[in-house]
């Protein structure tokens, strides 16, 4: 799409926003995340036993 200001997420604009209204996100903070890898790839460590076990990558990015 020529023009397109979305970087190729054209649908993003459809999506309802799951921000609290009024919050501002600019203030420090703790702020929990999701990241998804492709194919589902434990990238940062493992699940074991009800608890996240940290590879190296992992740990670098806790720190």
């Amino acid at each position: 799409m020529k023009g397109n200001r979305t970087g190729g997420f054209a649908t993003r604009r459809n999506r309802r926003s799951i921000r609290l209204k009024g919050y501002d996100y600019s203030h420090a903070g703790a702020y929990f995340i999701t990241i998804c890898t492709q194919n589902r790839a434990c990238l940062f460590g493992e699940v074991m036993d009800g608890q996240m076990r940290l590879n190296e990558a992992g740990r670098m990015v806790w720190a």
